[in-house]
């Protein structure tokens, strides 16, 4: 699995501020609907039954909110970067302010779990995510995102 063919580049948002955890879920799941189609409504409703059964922030200022959705074709991501970040009850208990969104068809099975490390591995490098934070433009958030998995697989 590569990085590109989760991510497109019209699924990545910068943000100047957001209200809370729920607000951010609303961000994520608006972004997918525009980037991807998926029902925002629904979306939200899954990810926020998710993050029910424990947080996905994973330290680091990183949040990692994924969800199945019923009738989606593959594995699709969104990425929101925070220019002010926020309480997500992270593990570290470090406010958040790099989000990668992840939604799975129900029966993605082992794609969803490939796709999740995949994302987690990409930003548990402290120099990807100082670059992520370092960059406005989405079209330069894209690069990196894309070529931080290509320059260490080769």
């Amino acid at each position: 699995m590569k990085f590109v063919n989760l991510i497109k580049p019209s699924a990545i948002k910068v943000l100047s501020a957001t209200s809370s955890k729920k607000r951010l879920m609303h961000d994520v799941a608006d972004l997918a609907q525009a980037a991807y189609g998926i029902p925002a409504g629904r979306a939200v409703e899954a990810l926020m039954d998710r993050e029910s059964l424990g947080p996905t922030g994973v330290g680091h200022g990183v949040a990692l909110p994924h969800a199945r959705i019923s009738d989606l074709d593959e594995v699709s991501g969104v990425f929101i970067l925070l220019e002010k970040p926020i309480d997500f009850e992270a593990v570290d208990r470090q406010p958040v302010d790099v989000i990668f969104g992840l939604f799975a068809p129900e029966d993605a099975g082992v794609e969803h779990l490939k796709a999740l490390a995949l994302v987690s591995r990409t930003l548990r490098d402290d120099s990807v995510c100082a670059k992520l934070r370092a960059n406005r433009d989405p079209g330069t958030l894209y690069t990196i995102l894309t070529e931080a998995h290509s320059v260490r697989a080769a």
